[in-house]
């Protein structure tokens, strides 16, 4: 009877640790919710009696062992706290809670979280300084902690995180210097400081990371010399409004003069004593006997060690016997499934990867002939298999960087919208109905192909596609312009901001040509190709104020009474040739007309383009073609070049109209467009 006793009490302690580990987590996640969403609003199917793992508990995932592994409540309405309760979700590797409007510190109970690899705090009201025990969080790949209050400085125990990859920070009250132990991160690839307040100099350790390729630190009060190093990210490196900041070759920047180049002080967080960095303390006993706080004679514990162990070892070897046991049972009740995640791990990446075996509707759109235009290697050389493979986006990834379609993503128009991607970087995302698609397979496909061959500086760049059957949509990714359209710029008084200067002028007019000759193939191995809809509405301005054309190609993907819907408001704005009403064919001097237009109206600063602007241009009268918000602040010789280089662009016949690469040759004599 005693032996019985002892056995089932045995086995009792064996089973308990599973029993305690899944009620552990219940109440993780129960606490975790109560702060979240104190009012139960959003996460009512969050129970105390329900189990995280059999799907019922919205944006909680489990690993094969039965472990919660990712908790995803992006974009959810909730407005409370992070709880130190989430520690107790030992095996948690993403924690998805930005586009929420959680406030509060997050608690460095959070560091506990050592298999996490994925944190988004991004796009919260969370304040407070950066926890520096998250340092300690070895597996992280990725923090986004951009687009909340923090303050204080960022902690240099960062300069742990020996996998993090991407570092958002950008948009917060941050402080202080940037720590040089963030250029020993040798996985780091995207550190974005922007619109805080960092002060000294840029660590040349940081500068010298190995594989980093974009450094975002616009908007700070940082000064001294640029590290010549950064000049290998070319436009990945942004570094404007930081006044004191000096370096050769940086467009922008002044010179450095001496004091500058050496300075007395040193560099924040810089190296200290025998090259260590400062932020590592020094010991002089690297090697501790052991990791209690009062060490043991290692002599006199020898023999009651062994025995420790004796039994230690015997206690495990029936525990792996008797729980082996247990799981066979369970395996053999439970239904094989080729979509299992046998992985601990459940990154972003990997659920894409699930979702696609899985066979879920994300990545292909039904046309009448049942075509996937995204079927993995249907239809396609190797080599354009590669490229489409590189643009494609799933709808995971589309709706999480759009807060699930937010109206306040909403840019204006129904049909676009700001995101914010995995990376931290900011896109406008197009929106494209099933019925304005071209409804042939290699028609489409063939539209398609040509976006992702565009490349040009004064192009907005395509980053990806998605096309959704769920949804009935196609969705164009491009990097976010921040300043809007050219229209901002037109009709506005002086002294609201707006009012671009002459230089500022010539620039924009000449990207704008250059953008159009590449598309015509000027310079270029690739066939031309006729934009068809140009417009100031569709020349977008970015921060450095360069423009660039959006749309380009992307008639070659719509149907045509689309097309044609776009260029009915074209032409009553008066940027469509007087041809087409003719002929009913664009050529590429459709195009040079569209141009001309829009150079008159950033002459004249006005959207509407007047008889009088013409003939004033004609007369060479600058009262009657130039914007008097420059109140004669000009040069009269380029002006009168750039009314004559538009008024042979609108001519009425199409012959006589120059060609893209004649304007930018011509341009190219021109002082300030240089």
């Amino acid at each position: 009877m005693g032996l019985a006793v002892f056995l089932l009490a045995f086995f009792f302690f064996l089973s308990k640790p599973k029993w305690v580990l899944a009620n552990t987590e219940i109440r993780a996640l129960m606490d975790t919710k109560a702060a979240l969403d104190p009012e139960n609003r959003y996460l009512t199917s969050w129970t105390s009696n329900g189990s995280p793992c059999d799907g019922s508990f919205e944006g909680v995932a489990c690993n094969g062992k039965g472990q919660v592994a990712n908790i995803s409540l992006q974009g959810k309405g909730l407005y409370g706290k992070v709880s130190p309760a989430i520690s107790g979700l030992k095996h948690l590797t993403g924690l998805y809670l930005h586009f929420n409007s959680l406030y509060g510190e997050v608690p460095k109970e959070i560091a506990n979280l050592t298999e996490l690899s994925d944190l988004y705090l991004n796009v919260n009201n969370l304040s407070g300084e950066i926890p520096p025990e998250i340092g300690n969080m070895a597996n992280l790949q990725v923090l986004q902690l951009c687009y909340n209050q923090f303050t204080g400085s960022v902690p240099p125990e960062l300069g742990s995180l020996e996998k993090l990859s991407v570092l958002t920070l950008q948009s917060n009250h941050l402080t202080g210097a940037i720590p040089a132990s963030l250029g020993g991160l040798g996985m780091l690839m995207r550190l974005d400081l922007s619109y805080n307040h960092f002060f000294g100099s840029i660590p040349t350790k940081v500068a010298d990371a190995p594989v980093l390729e974009f450094l975002d630190i616009r908007n700070n009060t940082l000064s001294g010399n640029v590290p010549l190093a950064l000049k290998r990210l070319n436009d990945g490196f942004l570094y404007e409004n930081n006044l004191g900041l000096c370096g050769a070759g940086f467009m922008s920047l002044k010179a450095c003069n001496a004091s500058e180049l050496n300075p007395s002080r040193p560099e924040p967080f810089g190296t200290g004593v025998n090259g260590l960095p400062r932020e590592i303390p020094e010991t002089a006993n690297l090697r501790l006997p052991c990791n209690q706080t009062h060490c043991s004679n290692p002599t006199k514990s020898h023999h009651a060690s062994a025995a420790v162990v004796t039994v230690v070892v015997t206690i495990l070897l029936a525990a792996i016997g008797i729980l082996t046991f247990i799981q066979f049972r369970r395996q053999k009740q439970k239904l094989a499934s080729s979509n299992e995640i046998s992985d601990s791990r459940l990154s972003t990446d990997q659920a894409k990867g699930v979702y696609r075996k899985n066979g879920s509707p994300l990545i292909s759109l039904e046309y009448p002939n049942g075509w996937d235009p995204l079927a993995d290697g249907k239809n396609l050389s190797g080599n354009a298999r590669d490229v489409f493979q590189s643009f494609r986006f799933n709808l995971e990834e589309v709706e999480t960087a759009t807060q699930y379609f937010s109206e306040v993503n909403l840019l204006g128009k129904s049909n676009f919208y700001r995101g914010i991607l995995r990376d931290g970087s900011v896109v406008a995302i197009k929106s494209i109905s099933k019925n304005s698609c071209k409804s042939e397979e290699t028609e489409f496909l063939k539209g398609l192909n040509t976006l992702t061959s565009l490349r040009h500086e004064n192009l907005v760049r395509l980053r990806g596609f998605c096309c959704s059957r769920g949804r009935g949509e196609c969705f164009l990714i491009y990097d976010f312009v921040p300043n809007g359209n050219l229209l901002r710029y037109l009709d506005v008084k002086d002294g609201d901001g707006h009012v671009l200067e002459w230089s500022t002028r010539v620039s924009i007019i000449r990207g704008i040509a250059k953008g159009i000759a590449y598309l015509h193939g000027y310079k270029a191995t690739k066939p031309s190709l006729i934009h068809q809809n140009i417009t100031a509405e569709k020349v977008l301005i970015d921060q450095r104020c360069n423009p660039l054309l959006a749309d380009s190609g992307l008639q070659n993907l719509l149907t045509d009474d689309i097309v044609f819907s776009a260029l009915k408001t074209s032409a009553a704005m008066g940027y469509l040739a007087p041809e087409y009403t003719t002929t009913g064919r664009f050529t590429d001097k459709s195009d040079v007309y569209a141009f001309g237009v829009i150079v008159f109206q950033v002459l004249s600063g006005k959207r509407k383009v007047t008889n009088l602007v013409r003939l004033g241009a004609d007369a060479c009268r600058f009262q009657d073609y130039i914007d008097p918000n420059l109140h004669d602040r000009f040069f009269e010789y380029e002006a009168a070049k750039l009314a004559r280089i538009a008024w042979l662009c609108t001519h009425e016949s199409p012959i006589e109209r120059p060609s893209m690469e004649a304007v930018v040759h011509e341009l190219g004599n021109c002082s300030s467009c240089l």
